[in-house]
This record gives C-alpha cells, sequence and structure tokens, in this order.
C-alpha cells in the first residue's frame, strides 16, 4: 500500500515532527537522505522508515510507501529525499568519559552539527549542551552533523550544575584572548572539559567564574576572531595531539 495523500492522519502525525515541540512530546525526530538514515539505522533508534514509492533500502522494521507529493510535504530540503526515518530520540548516557566539550548557548544549527562532526573526528567522549542551546534535532544540525550524532554522547545539562559536580575530576578550560594561554602550552591533560560560548557574546558570565584555566588561538591580528565551530574544531584537533 502506497499513501498518497498530504492528509492522511499518519502522514499528519510525522509532519508535526518538524516541529521541535512536538519532537519533545513525542521524543521522536526525523532523520533524511539515505546516508544519514544508514547511520540512524546503524545506531538502532530507528522507529519507522518512509519510502518513496519504488525506492526500497534493507531494513527489517517497519516501512511506510509514499508518493512524491507525501515525501515532499515531509521533506524539509529543497530536494526531494527518497527516505525518511522517524527515530526515537538518542539516549543521554551519564558516562562521561575523559574528553569533553560544553558547548555555552550555541544557536546556530549550522555549528552545532559541525563541532559534533569534529568532535567524533578528534576522540571527544561527550558533548555537553547548555540548556539553551539550539536543539539538537533541529534538522539543519543532524545535515550539519553528517550523522555523527549517532556516534557520540551528547547530553543537554544546566551547565552551571554541571561543572560544579565535575570541577574536582577535570580541568575546565574557557576560551578566553586576553587572559588565556596558547592552547599549544597545554598538555598532558587526564580529564579535561573545554567550553564553547555563544557565536556572538561567548561565555556566560556564571560559567567563565568556574573555568580553570583560559586558552586562546594564535591567530592573524587582522581577524578578530573565528567562527565558533572552527575554533572548537582546532582546539579539538590541539587536544587530541
Amino acid at each position: 500500500m502506497v499513501i498518497t495523500s498530504v492528509n492522511n492522519s499518519h502522514i499528519k502525525d510525522i509532519y508535526k515532527l518538524r516541529e521541535k515541540k512536538y519532537r519533545d512530546k513525542n521524543n521522536l525526530f526525523l532523520v533524511e537522505t539515505f546516508h544519514l538514515v544508514e547511520e540512524a539505522i546503524k545506531s538502532g533508534c530507528v522507529k519507522e522508515i518512509i519510502l518513496s514509492e519504488g525506492y526500497d533500502i534493507l531494513y527489517d522494521g517497519l516501512k511506510t510507501y509514499v508518493s512524491d507529493m507525501v515525501m515532499n510535504k515531509l521533506s524539509s530540503t529543497n530536494s526531494n529525499p527518497k527516505v525518511i526515518a522517524v527515530c526515537n530520540k538518542i539516549k543521554e548516557d551519564n558516562n562521561i568519559g575523559k574528553r569533553v566539550i560544553i558547548l555555552d548557548n550555541i544557536q546556530d544549527p549550522g555549528n552545532l552539527g559541525s563541532i559534533i562532526r569534529s568532535a567524533v573526528a578528534f576522540n571527544i567522549d561527550t558533548i555537553v549542551l547548555s540548556d539553551d542551546s539550539v536543539d539538537l534535532y533541529n534538522s539543519k544540525v543532524i545535515r550539519a552533523s553528517e550523522g555523527m550524532l549517532f556516534n557520540i554522547n551528547i547530553i543537554r545539562k544546566n551547565l552551571v550544575s554541571f561543572i560544579k559536580e565535575i570541577k574536582n575530576d577535570y580541568l575546565v578550560l574557557g576560551t578566553d584572548v586576553n587572559d588565556g594561554v596558547n592552547i599549544k602550552s597545554i598538555d598532558n591533560i587526564n580529564k579535561f572539559a573545554f567550553v564553547i560560548g555563544n557565536e556572538g557574546n561567548g561565555i556566560s558570565n556564571s560559567v567563565k567564574e568556574l573555568c580553570d584555566k583560559f586558552i586562546y588561538l594564535d591567530i592573524n591580528d587582522r581577524c578578530e576572531s573565528l567562527n565558533a565551530s572552527v575554533a572548537a574544531s582546532i582546539i579539538m584537533y590541539e587536544l587530541n595531539k
């Protein structure tokens, strides 16, 4: 059976997942395109696969076939995907490992997605999102991460409370051009958590007060600052060396 009506009740329920309030209410989110769906399947979080009529992939669970018009309705991209997955939200693990990145009020979904991708590349164990950071399950975050959100532990916390909990065991690093030390001088840290602040305002004062040390990246004077995801990626690379 192929669903051809955008007014189908099941399709309407899936479409609602494009909005954060419904993702939160149902504990579900959407993933589009074959590569991202493939990563979701590997993670075991897929609840249902939506497929364009005449298209198929290897998946043993529930499959729903729809017309191109319905697929276009469900998609958040301009190019019509052939497959969308309805996924259960990823389980958070409070065992955070030794290498942690803390994101303080990151708002741009592209930045968050890029940071997730780099975190996997440079062996970060856990990403901690502040309560006011962009939604992890925003479609732009998922696309920018290239599916790497399925390959790293990501948790959402009140940062002040979280940092106070870990301070005795972790070196908490902030970023500060004026009062920091060059990132290259940081070496042989057993457990660390470093903070990347908001794109426009940097690290919030309440979080800054809890940092043990500040670092900076040595850049050309003609460049005032780096994009948050670029800075985070360079720091992760340096700490991984």
